[in-house]
């Protein structure tokens, strides 16, 4: 899977390799990944890193970066108010980082710290080295949890979720093509409680996703569903209804680290979707 390369068209299907299992979080292999790009750096108390509602820039080549606290405490505010303490070896920083979306916090260091930032180049950098790190984002299967579900009146102003656009899902297709499944319009895919260890790629037809029974979610082609699987083995946290009959690459743990390694956007796309669905929950559950 080496030739996977979401830039240009993909060589002949190769199998996966299967690589070690990743533990949830661990900050040894946290640090390992920060120190594989990026610099330690002394930061003074009192300075803030970055400000709620801040934005990095790229016509002005202002990336958001992504923290991991080597030592120290950081205070996360919003509006005002203290909503976290980073504490040694925690990340933070990577929702903006990784969704390019403003930060929803401010991060203000409240006694002498050391901290390792990476920008967009590194981070992608350190994922083709450890690419088990991007299973190691807990916060956004968190703040999914954590979000209710809309009422059904308002599905018709759903909208599809795409994470693929055309061209990669074609790379992703024929690299994938031996994990290729099908459903019939009205199947079960995953059920909301059941265990799973598998993501899927709509490669075909459209499925909804609900949450207590409440439909959050339409899901088309270049679309994913399930990858909260792969993060930890806790149960699902949604139900997905095939509405038409559909095409799914079904991708296991160390399928979905083979794909890191070998295209590093391949995980960017997945964890932004990932944020902008945790994101999308909240707004319409408001």
């Amino acid at each position: 899977m080496s030739d996977l390369d979401f830039t240009k068209p993909a060589g002949p299907a190769k199998a996966p390799a299967e690589l070690p299992k990743a533990s949830i979080y661990d900050a040894a292999v946290a640090m390992e990944f920060f120190a594989s790009t990026g610099k330690t750096e002394a930061v003074a108390q009192g300075t803030t890193l970055f400000a709620e509602n801040e934005k990095g820039s790229r016509l002005l080549l202002k990336s958001d970066k992504m923290y991991l606290l080597v030592d120290g405490e950081v205070s996360l505010t919003a509006k005002g108010k203290v909503i976290a303490t980073v504490r040694k070896g925690e990340v933070f920083g990577e929702m903006a980082s990784i969704s390019q979306m403003p930060r929803s916090a401010s991060a203000v260091v409240k006694v002498p710290s050391r901290v390792i930032a990476l920008d967009d180049g590194q981070f992608q950098s350190a994922l083709r080295k450890k690419p088990e790190f991007a299973l190691m984002i807990r916060r956004i299967r968190d703040a999914l949890g954590r979000q209710e579900a809309v009422d059904p009146a308002a599905a018709g102003k759903l909208k599809e979720s795409v994470v693929f656009d055309k061209s990669a899902l074609a790379i992703l297709g024929r690299a994938l093509a031996q994990t290729a499944v099908r459903y019939e319009r009205n199947k079960t895919v995953v059920a909301e409680g059941q265990a799973g260890v598998t993501m899927y790629v709509v490669t075909e037809g459209r499925l909804a996703v609900s949450i207590k029974g409440k439909l959050v979610e339409k899901i088309g082609p270049g679309g994913v569903f399930g990858e909260m699987a792969l993060v930890d083995r806790t149960p699902r946290l949604a139900t997905v209804v095939s509405e038409t009959d559909c095409g799914l690459l079904a991708i296991g743990r160390n399928t979905f680290l083979d794909l890191v390694k070998a295209s590093p956007d391949f995980a960017v796309s997945l964890l932004n979707a990932v944020g902008e669905r945790a994101r999308f929950i909240a707004s319409r559950g408001k």
